[in-house]
Formats: structure tokens, sequence, C-alpha cells
């Protein structure tokens, strides 16, 4: 198994980031990523944000050991030679150690505030497709031509190409088109948090798209983010979970990506239903102002009673 945090980029300065991966990479998680956001609706119309792939490139260069991940770029921002080249250039960076997350992308301020174009999503499940094609083919190293409804490559070539020899390839959603596309190329399928029930159906639509394409299920990692409010002593909850209202508002989408509020060994608790469902990678995700206590506790007292049960990662 595999344990990250998912640290996004809405901070006021480098410092703070840095600092957050720094943390991550001494307690011994195995990945951090940032999103590919450029006006996220979160952090209200004027919130800081921070370029995705420049700071990737920079964070991995200042880390040594954890693995990180772009997750996830939306599919209409970027023609996607222009991704595989930007990923291809930070693996090196990274010594290999950089994982792509491509969607058909979320919310965003910057399609408001900078004219970005939003496409149809059934366009943008197309260019999901096709992508992920162009970014298996130009990662070969190899000449590569393409023709497709939205892009066009034409004995392209990619070099150097990737430090590994398979770079991996996140694809986050849970729609069937979405699903179709994990089968067929991703390494790493990614989902927000759901209940158990919700999420069985999901497994089992993508088991049904891996016999489809023809594609060992076994292939491909479940990655779950997700967020935890945690606690030593339960008496401190209470105060804990006021600060965090004054933070985010009733109504604020982060509510539901919770999965538990309350002591490392409730969320181990609530963990354990979905590794039975197959969760290989659980991502916790973070916020400013960072939890550190939550960072830590999860760190030292929930991964370890997850970690020697699981299977080979």
């Amino acid at each position: 198994m595999r344990f990250g945090v998912h640290s996004g980029q809405q901070y006021e300065t480098y410092d703070e980031i840095l600092a957050l991966w720094r943390r991550a990479e001494e307690l011994g998680y195995d990945w951090c990523s940032i999103f590919d956001h450029l006006r996220p609706p979160m952090g209200g119309p004027q919130g800081p944000c921070f370029e995705g792939t420049t700071l990737l490139s920079a964070l991995v260069a200042q880390t040594e050991r954890i693995r990180g991940a772009l997750m996830v770029a939306p599919v209409a921002w970027r023609h996607p030679a222009m991704l595989a080249a930007l990923a291809a250039t930070i693996d090196h960076v990274g010594a290999g150690r950089v994982e792509l997350g491509i969607g058909v992308g979320g919310a965003d301020l910057a399609y408001q505030q900078y004219g970005f174009d939003l496409p149809e999503r059934t366009e943008r499940q197309e260019m999901l497709e096709e992508t992920a094609a162009v970014l298996r083919g130009l990662w070969s190293g190899e000449r590569f031509s393409y023709t497709g409804k939205h892009f066009r490559i034409t004995e392209g070539h990619l070099r150097p190409a990737p430090v590994q020899p398979r770079l991996p390839l996140v694809v986050g959603g849970a729609s069937k088109p979405v699903l179709r596309v994990v089968a067929r190329h991703g390494d790493v399928w990614n989902s927000l948090l759901t209940d158990t029930a919700r999420y069985r159906r999901r497994v089992e639509q993508l088991d049904r798209e891996c016999e489809r394409a023809g594609r060992d299920r076994a292939e491909i990692r479940h990655s779950m983010t997700f967020r935890a409010l945690l606690v030593d002593d339960p008496a401190d909850l209470p105060g804990r979970l006021d600060r965090l209202r004054h933070t985010f508002p009733p109504d604020s989408p982060v509510w539901p990506e919770y999965l538990v509020f309350g002591t490392p060994e409730q969320c181990v608790e609530a963990l354990l239903p979905y590794r039975e469902l197959g969760v290989t990678d659980f991502v916790l995700g973070i916020r400013p102002p960072v939890d550190w206590d939550s960072i830590t506790l999860f760190a030292e007292r929930v991964i370890p009673l997850l970690r020697p049960a699981s299977a080979p990662a």
C-alpha cells in the first residue's frame, strides 16, 4: 500500500508548501501531490494559488525520496504533447519520482477570470482518451504518430524520454467514460471519498471496463483522496471542530470529503472497508492552515496499522 498527502498549492509562500512536503517525507509518506487549478473556487476569487507544473518541478527538486504527482491536469488546457514534455522534464528533475494525473477538469474560476475555453463534457471525455494515448506514445521515446478527433501527432519525438520506463499515469474521476480510459491507459485510478456501496459499484464498473479492454485489473492501483481531523484526546475534538467551522462555511464542498472526525483508531476503522474493496493508495487531503496534528497522527498511528496486512505494492 501507499500513503500520501494531497497538499494542493493554495498557500501564500513557497516555503509553506515546501515545509509540508519535507515534513511528509520525514514522516514516511510515500507521495505528495498538488492539483492543476489556476483559480480554485474554494479559495475565493482572490485566493492564492501557485501554478502546478512549475511548482511540482521545484518540489521534487528539493525533496529526496517522496514521489510527486500532479493530480489532475484538465485535458482541455494543454496540447497533450506539451503535457508529455512537461511531465518528462519534471521526471528528470525528480530523478524518476513523478506521476502525472489527467482528468476532464472541474470547477475553476480561471474560465471566468482568464477567459479559458471550457468545451462540453462529452468533448472533454473524448480529449481524455486521446490525451492518454498521446502521452503513452510520446513517453515511449520512439517515433510516434497519432490522428484523433482533437489532436494529431506526425512522426513526433520526445527526447529525452522520462526517466521511468513507464511513467505512472493517474486518471481521476468516476464516470463510466473516465473508467473506460482508466482501463485502457491508467496505472492509477484516483477518486474522491464516497460511501462504500457507491465505491463498490465503481470498482465493479472498472472491472467490467478492464475485461472489455483485455487489461489485468491488478495492474491498476486504486487511489482514494479524503480528509480527516484527528485528535489524540477525544476531549480536544469539540474545540478543533469549532476552529474548522470558522475556516469553512457550512455549505463548503470540503465537508463531504471528511472521512472521520476523531481518533487515529477511528480513522483506521473507517479506512479498513475501503482497503477490503481494493484501495491501494490512501491520500490525505490537506489545506491551509495546515493541520500538522492530523498529518502526524495519521503517519504515526494510522499507517502502521494499515500497512502490515496489506498486499505488496
